[in-house]
Formats: structure tokens, C-alpha cells, sequence
């Protein structure tokens, strides 16, 4: 999957915190490309920005623990620092423990977390 970003370096500044506590590597491909990966999972952030795809792009990304990512974007103060949209972890309508946040590209972030995780009492 490859998310489009219209300042490849301020969303990657952005994802930084976010995404590399818990695991994620950042690779710069070239000027325009960066490699995101967190064990088999890879995803691409492009220098390409085209805002009707990305005010209508949704990546939803399974997590085993939501709060610990959650006190990863609060402690990062991403909404400050970055622009970034947030909504704090909540219960959705079909009982998923999920959390949003819209990225400075205007991508919306669903976090969801697995249901193994809520069902064994969050250990």
C-alpha cells in the first residue's frame, strides 16, 4: 500500500513518534519514498499528494495494545507539534476498542485493537 503525502519529510516527522516507539523503521526508498515496516507489515509514504485521495483514504492498523499507542500519541503531543486530528480510545458502535487520528496528509488512521488483546483482559 503506498499513502500519498504532500510533505513527505513532515509526515514521516509526524508518524516518527508514533510509529517507531513500538517498533516501526523508517527507510528512505529516495526523495520521494519512504519504506514504513514493522515485522511483516510494510506500507509506503510517497512524495505524491492528491487531497481528494487522501481526505478519502482510511488505513485501519490492528494493534495488541491500543492504550500503549494511545499514550505514545499524547506523550508525542502530536496534535500540537503536528497538526495531527485526534480522538481519544473509545468503544465503536460494533463493540472495537478504537481510536482515530488524521495525519497532516488529511489520511484518517483507524487503531484498532485485536479483539485477543481485549478479551484476555488486556495482558
Amino acid at each position: 500500500m503506498t499513502v500519498h503525502s504532500s510533505d513527505l519529510a513532515q509526515t514521516i516527522r509526524a508518524m516518527w513518534p508514533m510509529t517507531c516507539d513500538p517498533g516501526f523503521q523508517a527507510r528512505l526508498l529516495n526523495d520521494d519514498l519512504a519504506e514504513m515496516s514493522l515485522g511483516a507489515c510494510t506500507f509506503l509514504l510517497q512524495n505524491h499528494y492528491v487531497r481528494d485521495w487522501a481526505d478519502n483514504c482510511v488505513l485501519h492498523l490492528y494493534v495488541s495494545n491500543l492504550q500503549a499507542w494511545w499514550d505514545r500519541v499524547v506523550e508525542a503531543d502530536l496534535a500540537t507539534r503536528y497538526g495531527v486530528r485526534t480522538r481519544a480510545p473509545h468503544r465503536a458502535d460494533w463493540g472495537a476498542t478504537v481510536a482515530h487520528l488524521i495525519d497532516p496528509a488529511g489520511v484518517l488512521w483507524w487503531l484498532h485493537e485485536t479483539a485477543q488483546h481485549a478479551s484476555d483482559g488486556g495482558g
